[in-house]
């Protein structure tokens, strides 16, 4: 007996403008959200900034704060000048800041903003802790900070050396001062010379010299030994010279004296 052949069930073919319809669908079904958060997203861009608008308004007050001799006014306000176009909110304060020490005397500065339009500056001065050469000042960290300084005070210690080497001259005299303040003398002028010896002058006019070789050593060798004879005999002595391997010498007012330890020796230099 035979079957008759079972119907197929098939599915009838989409039409292209069924494809279409379905497209677009799914388009408007995933776009119609996207474009809600764009347009939220814009509108909270846009009031962002209308409020940084609103409130970058042009720098209008300038305070102006720290204990400061040296630093004029005037001068601080030719350096605020150009920023006061700024906004409060985008006004540069690192650039401020930084031009702001770029001003004789100024050590540091800093700058805040000050609600609504204005910014506050604190001025640090330079403390002036010796001269170098002729005209120059160093601060407190043997940094030189003025080359050509109109007032002078010479009650500062004096520092003298080439070109380059500030520095290295500021270092021994920061190292050394307080030792020999320990020994009760005070250090009054540190110099370097172009050949590389060292020569310490103290505070009654005696000079130390250190020569150019083992001047730590030397140093060491004059607070020592040395120092109670300068202590002891101050208005006497010219010079002590540690220039020597071993010993030293010294120089008298009175040349009569003899080179203590040194008498038919020759410095080393």
């Amino acid at each position: 007996m035979m079957m008759g052949a079972r119907k197929r069930n098939r599915r009838k073919p989409e039409s292209q403008g069924d494809l279409f319809a379905r497209l677009r669908s799914l388009i408007e079904d995933g776009l119609q959200p996207a474009l809600g958060m764009l347009a939220l997203l814009s509108g909270v861009a846009i009031m962002a900034w209308g409020l940084v608008v609103s409130f970058d308004r042009p720098i209008g007050k300038v305070e102006v704060g720290g204990q400061f001799q040296r630093v004029a006014p005037l001068q601080i306000e030719e350096v605020v000048a150009p920023f006061r176009g700024s906004g409060f909110l985008s006004v540069d304060l690192d650039a401020l800041r930084a031009a702001l020490e770029t001003i004789p005397w100024v050590d540091r500065a800093r700058v805040e903003r000050r609600w609504p339009n204005g910014v506050r500056v604190l001025i640090t001065e330079h403390v002036a802790g010796a001269r170098w050469g002729e005209s120059g000042l160093m601060n407190t960290r043997g940094e030189l900070f003025l080359t050509d300084a109109r007032h002078i005070p010479q009650e500062l210690p004096q520092l003298v050396g080439p070109a380059g080497t500030e520095a290295q001259v500021a270092r021994l005299y920061l190292e050394t001062y307080p030792r020999l303040l320990g020994v009760g003398m005070r250090l009054s002028r540190v110099e370097l010379d172009a050949r590389g010896a060292w020569q310490l002058t103290l505070g009654n006019g005696v000079a130390v010299r250190l020569g150019r070789q083992d001047v730590p050593a030397r140093l060491e060798r004059f607070i020592a030994v040395a120092s109670p004879v300068v202590a002891a005999r101050a208005a006497e002595v010219r010079y002590v010279d540690l220039r020597y391997s071993n010993g030293f010498s010294v120089g008298w007012n009175v040349p009569t004296r003899v080179a203590r330890d040194a008498e038919d020796a020759r410095p080393d230099v």
